[in-house]
């Protein structure tokens, strides 16, 4: 189901004995636009405590209840590894977290979530780590919603505004698409646009610079949270003469 990631910070964290606390970020892979793992506010319950849980052990997200199950205890998710979210995420801290529970690194395959395609299928896979290791120990690229929120979008002939949000498929947990927020140049309009249509992130200027002219997004259809379903997504790609992904 597709999800808007501000929608999902205010879904409680439930382990298998407990709530754990609420998503206050997300981290994503650039290079495949996947989120690798939640960012959890243990506070009241680990108080000043900051976790990481990956998909690979959510279950699916209940948007009745506005909860994201997890398929750990209260202890495990205690004693996980202890990262420091103030600093950039290494591949070593990835490797350490990994190691951590034992699962097989989603790293070590071509595929989004390295030889299968939901992430909690990665459970049931054993495969070579020293492998992985030896290929992906120094490098690394991910990224936190929280710094990219903000950064402005390029479009081919000038600016259009700038990153509001994400809508993530919560099942592969995949960026589908990058809300911007068109403020003053269209103003009160949001569109979406998906990451096979951005050709490249300046990180360091904290721009986002898409293959798309401004007046082909100005006339894109507006986003309607309350309106996304496979309709609206037919008619976007229709827009941008782009493949409906689902048909991929």
């Amino acid at each position: 189901m597709l999800r808007r990631m501000k929608d999902l910070k205010s879904f409680a964290i439930q382990a298998k004995d407990g709530d754990i606390g609420q998503a206050s970020d997300f981290v994503f892979d650039d290079k495949n636009w996947t989120v690798r793992y939640i960012v959890i506010d243990t506070n009241p319950w680990l108080p000043g405590g900051k976790v990481l849980i990956s998909p690979i052990v959510t279950g699916q997200a209940d948007g009745r209840c506005k909860k994201i199950p997890v398929l750990l205890t209260r202890e495990q998710v205690k004693n996980s590894p202890d990262i420091r979210m103030d600093e950039e995420l290494s591949a070593q801290d990835e490797i350490k977290y990994y190691n951590h529970y034992g699962w097989p690194y989603y790293w070590a395959d071509t595929g989004v979530w390295g030889p299968v395609t939901v992430p909690q299928d990665l459970l049931h896979k054993q495969l070579d780590e020293k492998m992985a290791l030896t290929q992906r120990a120094n490098e690394s690229h991910l990224r936190s919603v929280k710094q990219v929120s903000d950064y402005t979008i390029e479009a081919t002939d000038g600016g259009v505004g700038r990153v509001d949000d994400f809508i993530i498929d919560d099942e592969p947990w995949v960026i589908r698409y990058m809300i911007i927020d068109t403020g003053d140049w269209l103003p009160g309009k949001k569109v979406i646009v998906a990451p096979p249509w951005i050709s490249h992130v300046d990180w360091k200027n904290s721009k986002v610079y898409t293959n798309l002219s401004r007046e082909a997004i100005k006339s894109s259809p507006e986003f309607d949270p309350d309106n996304l379903d496979r309709t609206y997504e037919a008619e976007l790609y229709k827009h941008y003469g782009q493949q409906n992904y689902w048909w991929c």
